[in-house]
């Protein structure tokens, strides 16, 4: 009596490969983002469609894929060469330089500057908003370069760092600025002892001359440590100052600063952070001494504005994900986004992630305007600290929802997802935490009458839309000033009634459910609780075509 034979596998072949969704990668980023180009068209930045699209398919498939590669391959430190010599560099997997490339030369750090034309930001911002789904521990670097000009290009002795920046040229190479066409720049702000309170710093900036400075101490976050320059804020003789410290000095020599070790973060794995000490590193003076926090305010209203679309980015990619499976995925004989529980969840999603959309593009027209726009400039001014608060505030909650609707593929690391959860808290974290944002709306309301005046005029200009909107704006006007503890809820109402405002305003379809969801009280108090009667499939055909 013989055993059975396995000569043949075929009866019990159990690897077949069943309801499973396709690849995501080679998707159009911009062309499936219907509330993306209304808000392009709506904010003035229509001329730039064009580019836009060709960034959006670079996106949604090279840059895309590559990202796994720059994040699978995280920088490493070298601090000393192999005789021994200090050298203080980071190393990159290929694919961060290719991902930092393409971004430089499309203008996603520098369009709003080389080209300042009508809708530059606007545009700028949507280019950043498109890469920061493909991969966004690169949005570091470049966001700090963009912000960065910001402040120098009203120097004149930094006149070719500030032109530089904003070139759409990448060059890796760490040599003098004096030998590239494009460079890029960093921020060394918070200390051990300080974090958001930046005017605790204790590092020393000492006279050399007129514009010179050497620096003595640490910085705790030093963002970027392979940029060509970094913007730091420093104890001189007259008060903090701002000051922008060269990585190598005009020789070719490096500057006297020493980087300590690479953080281990959470997520953000493709970016390098470091801890760094100055050594008598030199720098140059940015802006006037002891005037440091009013030097840089511009960069930090740049800088909100990229925490703000980077949440949103997040979001939107999750929801792609989620959104890509949900069609493709069968579940007890059916797709599983015919089930009406989970069509409720996505729809919710999709609500979410269009009303940060909107909310991050409107702002970015506040700050193409705000040069010459006093009620824009103010709306800048409050939309920055309110929106990064609120869209950041929302965005891990809603990666981990898309997660679940992958359920286990959403937890590992061939999906995308992993990864946005991980980089989901940053932007909240960044650039000052949400009781920072929350305090500083307070502080703008109270003080700057002209931000009041900005805000109101957002919110009643289309108040004759909707009689819900209408009654809970005058709920909101006729509100005493909040106290401080209770300037989170203050924003975070505030903010809502923004987005319901800019929904009304765009004439979206989902202005209704948002409406009756977020500002009436039909939700629960997770995603995926709409209430009965809202548009859902109109909602979900709506979000990803």
């Amino acid at each position: 009596m013989s055993g059975p034979s396995f000569n043949s596998s075929a009866p019990y072949e159990t690897h077949v490969v069943l309801n499973q969704p396709p690849p995501f990668a080679g998707r159009q980023l911009w062309t499936d983002d219907v509330a993306l180009m209304e808000a392009v068209q709506r904010e003035g930045a229509a001329a730039f469609a064009p580019r836009l699209a060709v960034y959006g398919g670079l996106a949604g498939d090279e840059l895309y894929r590559i990202g796994f590669d720059a994040n699978r391959d995280r920088p490493r430190l070298r601090t000393h060469d192999a005789q021994g010599h200090r050298i203080d560099t980071v190393e990159f997997h290929p694919a961060y330089h290719q991902l930092m490339q393409t971004a430089k030369e499309h203008g996603v750090a520098g369009l709003s500057w080389h080209e300042p034309q009508p809708g530059a930001h606007v545009a700028r911002a949507a280019l950043s908003y498109l890469h920061h789904q493909a991969e966004a521990g690169t949005s570091c670097p470049l966001t700090m370069t963009h912000a960065a000009v910001a402040v120098l290009r009203g120097q004149p002795h930094l006149a070719e760092w500030s032109r530089k920046a904003a070139a759409p040229v990448y060059d890796p190479r760490d040599v003098p600025v004096a030998d590239k066409a494009g460079i890029t720049l960093g921020m060394g702000m918070t200390e051990k002892q300080g974090g958001s309170d930046v005017r605790a710093n204790t590092t020393r900036a000492e006279p050399i001359d007129g514009e010179r400075y050497r620096l003595i101490g640490h910085k705790w976050f030093f963002s970027a440590p392979m940029c060509d320059g970094f913007l730091v804020l420093a104890q001189a003789p007259a008060g903090l100052t701002c000051l922008l410290m060269p990585r190598r000095l005009a020789d070719g020599d490096r500057n006297a600063f020493r980087l300590m070790r690479l953080k281990d973060k959470l997520g953000d794995w493709a970016n390098a952070s470091s801890e760094v000490e100055f050594c008598g590193a030199q720098a140059w003076r940015v802006g006037e001494e002891g005037r440091g926090v009013a030097t840089i305010i511009g960069m930090v209203m740049m800088t909100r504005l990229d925490c703000m679309l980077g949440a949103a980015a997040e979001m939107r990619m999750a929801l792609a994900q989620a959104l890509h499976h949900a069609r493709h995925r069968r579940t007890f004989g059916k797709p599983l986004m015919d089930h009406p529980l989970m069509a409720n969840v996505l729809a919710d999603l999709a609500l979410e992630s269009e009303a940060a959309t909107v909310l991050a593009m409107r702002i970015a027209r506040a700050v193409d305007h705000a040069g010459s726009d006093p009620a824009e400039a103010a709306l800048a001014r409050l939309g920055t600290a309110l929106g990064k608060y609120w869209i950041c505030k929302r965005a891990p909650a809603f990666v981990n929802e898309a997660q679940e609707c992958l359920g286990g593929a959403g937890y590992v690391e061939e999906s995308m997802l992993p990864r946005l959860y991980r980089q989901a808290p940053l932007n909240s974290i960044w650039e000052g935490s949400g009781n920072i944002q929350c305090l500083d709306v307070l502080r703008a309301l109270a003080r700057e009458p002209e931000v009041l005046a900005a805000l109101r005029g957002e919110l009643e200009a289309v108040s004759d839309r909707d009689a819900r909107y209408a009654a809970v704006l005058q709920q909101w006007r006729d509100a005493a000033a909040p106290e401080e503890a209770q300037a989170r809820v203050f924003c975070e109402r505030t903010a809502l009634l923004l987005q319901a405002a800019l929904l009304l305003r765009a004439r979206s379809p989902m202005a209704d459910a948002f409406i009756r969801s977020r500002l009436q009280g039909e939700h629960g108090l997770a995603f995926g609780t709409l209430p009965a009667g809202v548009d859902v499939a109109g909602m979900l055909a709506r979000a990803l075509p």
